[in-house]
């Protein structure tokens, strides 16, 4: 599965628009306190095990997307864009939209 971000396939084109196709990930708040409780990489302010927990996150909406634009016949998405956001107090959402499409 072709995914970019951005409007087009260079040398492959679009013959088919199947729609806005989207992948989430959640982390709960207890993915925080576990990590920063086992926090000992902690260098010039960064977090590498909290880094990998949003790198894992990306990775499943990334993958939850793909999943959903081959359900629908696409055999690209185009124009995603990748979103972070805060839910609630303690969760953080990892929000992956694009336009699945289908190619020539």
């Amino acid at each position: 599965m072709i995914t970019t971000t951005t409007p087009s396939i260079e040398g492959r084109p679009i013959t088919g628009n199947n729609g806005i196709v989207v992948g989430e990930a959640i982390m709960g708040a207890n993915v925080f306190r576990d990590v920063f409780a086992s926090i000992t990489d902690i260098v010039g302010g960064r977090s590498g095990a909290y880094e990998k927990e949003l790198q894992k996150a990306r990775e499943t909406a990334i993958e939850e997307l793909e999943e959903r634009a081959r359900a629908m016949g696409a055999d690209a998405v185009v124009g995603v864009d990748l979103d972070y956001e805060v839910v609630g107090q303690s969760m953080l959402m990892v929000s992956v939209s694009g336009t699945g499409v289908t190619l020539g």
